[in-house]
C-alpha cells in the first residue's frame, strides 16, 4: 500500500466510507503524498502528454486568441493573462511568444497561474524565464486580480477536479462511495440510503457523474468576467451533451490503471460535462458560446497554415504533420473529437476567434 492509501484507509476506518470527490482530492492534492504535489507527470518520461507538449502550435494559437481578445476589449492598459492548471508552463510560454505579434498586448499583460504544486511551479518559472514575464502564483481563483480584465485559459484543468458519482439502484439514486473491501484494500460500494435532491430519471444501473466544484468555479469565473470584462476559454476531453455513464479513470506511465489502486501514484480524471459548465456560466451572467470540438477550434484558428510555416524550417516535416494530426485529427487516435472547447465572455464582447453564434457547430 502507498503511504496515502494507508492514510485514506485510516480515515475510512475512523469515519466511514468517503465520497469519490474526497478520494480524488486526496489522491491528487494531498500536501505530502498527492500526485500533482510530488512530481512532474507530463511528457514521455511522465504519465501522460497534453496538447501543448505535442506541438508549439497549440499554445501559439491560444496566444493569438488572447491577443485578439485584448483588442476586442479596447486595448486596456492592464490585463491579466491567467492559466488554470498550467502544467509545465509550456502553453503559456508558446502563447507569450506568439503574442509578441502585438507588442502593445505584451506590454500590458501580467501572467497569473492557478497552481498549487511546488514541483510544477518550479517548472513553470523555468519555462517563462526568457519570456520577459514573471508569473504570479495563486492557490485558487479567489486571489486573482480584481481591478483589470481577465483572459483565462484552462487546458485540461476541469477534468482533474473531483467528481461525485451516483448509481441508480432499485429505482433510487445511491452515491458511490470508497470503503474498504474484504481483502483490506480500497473498494467502491453504494451508500445505504438514497441520495436527496436527485430527480433525474434513468434505468437501474445507470451512473450519473457531477462535479460540484467545477460548476462552482465556472460560475464564479463567469461572475468575475461579467464585472471585470474578459474571456474564459476551457479546453478538455468530455462531452457537449449530457449523458449517463462512468468516465472516471486513472493513468500511470501512459497506460490505464485501476482507479483505487496506488493513490498518489497515478493521475485520476473524469470526462468534463460541458453542458453543465455552460449552464453554470450562464448562471454567473456570462455570454456562453456553442461548444466546439478541438478539431474545429484548431482548424478555424489556422492550425494548417501555421503548420506549413513550421514545416519549411523543420528537420523532419512529417513530425510536424503527425503532431498537427494528433491535435486536430478526427480519427480514434487523435484529440480532435474527444476534446471540446467552451468559450464564455463578458456581454460587451463579440464572439471570440473561432466561435460564431451564427454558425453553431455543437459537438456530439
Amino acid at each position: 500500500m502507498t503511504p496515502l492509501e494507508i492514510e485514506i484507509a485510516g480515515e475510512i476506518r475512523a469515519n466511514g466510507p468517503i465520497g469519490i470527490d474526497r478520494f480524488m482530492a486526496l489522491a491528487l492534492g494531498h500536501p505530502r503524498h498527492g500526485y500533482y504535489m510530488t512530481r512532474d507527470p507530463f511528457g514521455l518520461a511522465g504519465d501522460f502528454v497534453t496538447a501543448p507538449e505535442i506541438s508549439q502550435v497549440f499554445g501559439e494559437l491560444l496566444g493569438l486568441v488572447a491577443a485578439m481578445t485584448w483588442q476586442s476589449l479596447g486595448e486596456p492598459d492592464q490585463v491579466a493573462l491567467v492559466e488554470l492548471g498550467p502544467g509545465r508552463g509550456t502553453l503559456m510560454a508558446d502563447a507569450l511568444r506568439a503574442a509578441k505579434a502585438l507588442p502593445g498586448f505584451t506590454a500590458c499583460l501580467d501572467v497569473h497561474f492557478v497552481e498549487m504544486s511546488p514541483v510544477l511551479q518550479r517548472a513553470q518559472a523555468e519555462a517563462l524565464k526568457d519570456s520577459g514575464k514573471h508569473p504570479t502564483w495563486h492557490a485558487s481563483i479567489d486571489s486573482l486580480p480584481d481591478d483589470r480584465p481577465l483572459i483565462i485559459l484552462a487546458n485540461e484543468f476541469f477534468d482533474a477536479l473531483p467528481i461525485r458519482q451516483f448509481q441508480r439502484y432499485q429505482g433510487e439514486w445511491r452515491e458511490r462511495l470508497v470503503g474498504i473491501g474484504g481483502d483490506g484494500t480500497l473498494a467502491l460500494g453504494l451508500d445505504r440510503t438514497a441520495a436527496q435532491g436527485l430527480t433525474l430519471d434513468g434505468p437501474d444501473g445507470a451512473v450519473f457523474e457531477t462535479s460540484p466544484i467545477s460548476l462552482d468555479i465556472m460560475r464564479r469565473l463567469a461572475e468575475r468576467i461579467v464585472v471585470q470584462r474578459g474571456l474564459v476559454l476551457a479546453i478538455d476531453y468530455g462531452y457537449a451533451k449530457f449523458s449517463f455513464g462512468e468516465t472516471l479513470q486513472a493513468v500511470r506511465r501512459h497506460k490505464f490503471a485501476p482507479v483505487l489502486a496506488n493513490p498518489g501514484e497515478a493521475d485520476i480524471t473524469a470526462h468534463v460535462d460541458f453542458a453543465a459548465l455552460s449552464i453554470a456560466a450562464k448562471r454567473g451572467g456570462a455570454k456562453v458560446y456553442p461548444v466546439l470540438t478541438q478539431a474545429t477550434l484548431m482548424e478555424r484558428l489556422g492550425i494548417r497554415h501555421r503548420a506549413e510555416i513550421l514545416k519549411r524550417k523543420a528537420d523532419d516535416p512529417a513530425e510536424v504533420d503527425a503532431a498537427i494530426d494528433r491535435l486536430a485529427g478526427t480519427d480514434s487516435h487523435a484529440m480532435g473529437l474527444l476534446f471540446k472547447a467552451l468559450a464564455i465572455t463578458s456581454d460587451d464582447l463579440g464572439p471570440p476567434p473561432a466561435f460564431d453564434l451564427t454558425d453553431p457547430l455543437l459537438a456530439a
